[in-house]
């Protein structure tokens, strides 16, 4: 890519689109084009196709997603599958329509079987069934990456397809219903160490920031002890889904945005589908190689951010996937590897948390 090529981001302001946009900024590429949610629905085919009639893009990072957690997986799943599906027709439709010279789409891990091989490599792809509570999410992610193996195969375009693990970083959701574990538990445990000490005034603040299925900081003492409580926060304790067993991989989403430019500026399909009369599995995982457990992840957040209460996990909730490791050989002989481990990540992400209040 150019340093002056124009470089569409879909979904810029989110953890994986805003890490993307960063890093394409930190790197001098100076024609960056992005709109929010507000200025562009990319559920709306019209609008979508209007947006490259004007601006016609000569790149796409295809980062717009609709995500969630476990919770929010499992309850809202024809949201999952339905927008993901939705807001990817569009994109890689139009993308193809304008000639766009090169695309990368992000998907996610949870594509692979629920009892795929430990690390997961590209391979196991389609090999069995998938984790029952974000099967919707992971079809759709799914059909995304095969879209663009597809139209490589029959019209000679230059789509890739990524599947990072677990990423967390500036811009995270931290919504206690739909976010991710990570920030989930960041969080949680944050408002736990205020509860614990009496600090409501900081305690407001956040809920000031981001509300709680609409209690915020001017809500009434009880009506905020109540919310918390229901998300398993108390004065004492602090309670946690599931076992705290299952091993999970995460990677510092700047790092992520790194290997996605190095991708789009050194790695082309023509290099990933070898020569096999059938052509698949050309995606790419982007990940650290290396995992925790949740226990274990909640230990180091706890001594991070100095929670001086009990945590419980509540057995009765879903753990989800025992396992989830990505295989990272292809990435790292293509040319990349990570260099922020979970210990660091976490003291950054909880830094960036505070400030951000």
């Amino acid at each position: 890519m150019k340093k002056d090529a124009k470089i569409y981001v879909a979904g810029h302001r989110g953890l994986v689109g805003s890490a993307i946009w960063n890093c394409l900024k930190e790197k001098k590429y100076t024609n960056i084009i992005g709109r929010t949610h507000h200025e562009l629905d990319l559920m709306d085919p019209i609008a979508v196709k209007q947006f490259f009639d004007e601006e016609q893009p000569e790149y796409v990072f295809l980062a717009a997603a609709h995500v969630g957690g476990i919770m929010a997986n499992n309850i809202y799943r024809a949201d999952f599958i339905y927008r993901n599906l939705q807001i990817q027709q569009n994109v890689i439709g139009e993308s193809f329509r304008h000639s766009v010279k090169k695309l990368l789409f992000l998907g996610s891990t949870c594509i692979y079987p629920r009892d795929a091989e430990q690390p997961m490599k590209e391979e196991s792809l389609l090999t069995g069934p998938l984790e029952y509570t974000n099967e919707p999410y992971a079809i759709a992610k799914i059909a995304g990456l095969k879209m663009c193996e597809s139209f490589n195969l029959q019209y000679g375009t230059n789509y890739i397809a990524v599947m990072p693990t677990n990423l967390y970083g500036p811009n995270d959701n931290f919504d206690l219903e739909r976010s991710h574990v990570l920030p989930a538990m960041i969080r949680k445990i944050h408002l736990g160490k205020c509860l614990f000490n009496n600090d409501l005034e900081t305690i407001r603040k956040d809920l000031n920031k981001r509300p709680v299925e609409g209690i915020n900081g001017n809500s009434t003492n009880d009506e905020i002890l109540q919310i918390l409580e229901k998300y398993g926060i108390t004065g004492q304790h602090v309670t946690l889904w599931g076992t705290g067993s299952p091993m999970r991989e995460f990677l510092w989403s700047e790092e992520m945005a790194d290997a996605c430019i190095f991708i789009m500026e050194n790695v082309n399909f023509n290099d990933l589908k070898g020569e096999t009369k059938e052509i698949r599995n050309c995606h790419i995982n982007i990940g650290t190689g290396k995992d925790i457990s949740i226990k274990n992840l909640a230990a180091h957040i706890v001594n991070t951010i100095g929670y001086k209460g009990n945590l419980f996990f509540d057995h009765s909730k879903p753990d989800g996937t025992m396992k989830k490791l990505t295989d990272v050989t292809k990435l790292q002989a293509l040319g990349w590897k990570h260099r922020i481990d979970i210990e660091e990540g976490i003291e950054k992400i909880y830094d960036w948390y505070i400030h951000e209040l």
